[in-house]
């Protein structure tokens, strides 16, 4: 999987464009800046805009070239993301450490699914908020994006099961144009779940 992730990022322009991800934007601009995580980051889009408005941004992916691109990108607007080079098994930070925790878009195995999301939720402080959107179910119909397995799209009552121990959460599945980069463009149905620990 690290080798279609490197090739896709390999080429010069970036994937899924520069420009951060709307419903993040959306989000963040409820919050008080702190200390962020973004795991499967990718090329640093999200990342970097967050660190643009003054969080102190983590990051993680296995991709090195998707690293690279992420730094390119942060030294491109003058600010600074710690960025891992790691999978989701072996990531590690320490536990309750961060105030919030981002994932667009992040899709994983669905046999893995619920154990990686417990793992990101305890690096998440009491109190803290988790932001995510990611394609639903229904995207396999849509041509705008996304895996191809219907296993690794999302349902609304898997991430209720998955985030259940959140003090609240609100899941909202709705239709939308996308226009990120290359490989998210056109209608899609997406899953957008913002919850507090």
């Amino acid at each position: 999987m690290n080798d279609f992730w490197n090739q896709r990022y390999s080429a010069s322009e970036y994937a899924y464009g520069e420009e951060p991800n709307r419903f993040l934007v959306n989000e963040l601009a409820n919050l008080v800046p702190g200390k962020i995580l973004f795991p499967a980051e990718g090329e640093g889009r999200n990342a970097v805009y967050a660190a643009q408005k003054n969080w102190d941004v983590s990051a993680f992916d296995p991709s090195t070239e998707g690293k690279k691109k992420a730094l390119q990108l942060a030294k491109l607007h003058e600010v600074n993301i710690d960025y891992k080079l790691a999978a989701y098994e072996n990531v590690y930070f320490a536990p309750e450490s961060f105030d919030c925790l981002v994932l667009i878009f992040a899709h994983m195995p669905a046999l893995k699914r619920t154990g990686y999301h417990q793992k990101l939720l305890s690096f998440l402080k009491p109190g803290g908020t988790i932001l995510l959107q990611a394609f639903s179910k229904e995207q396999i119909l849509y041509k705008s994006g996304g895996p191809r397995d219907i296993e690794m799209l999302y349902s609304k009552e898997e991430l209720q099961f998955d985030f259940s121990e959140l003090s609240e959460l609100s899941i909202i599945k709705t239709e939308t144009e996308l226009n990120e980069g290359l490989y998210h463009i056109g209608k899609a149905s997406v899953i957008s779940l913002v919850g507090k620990k």
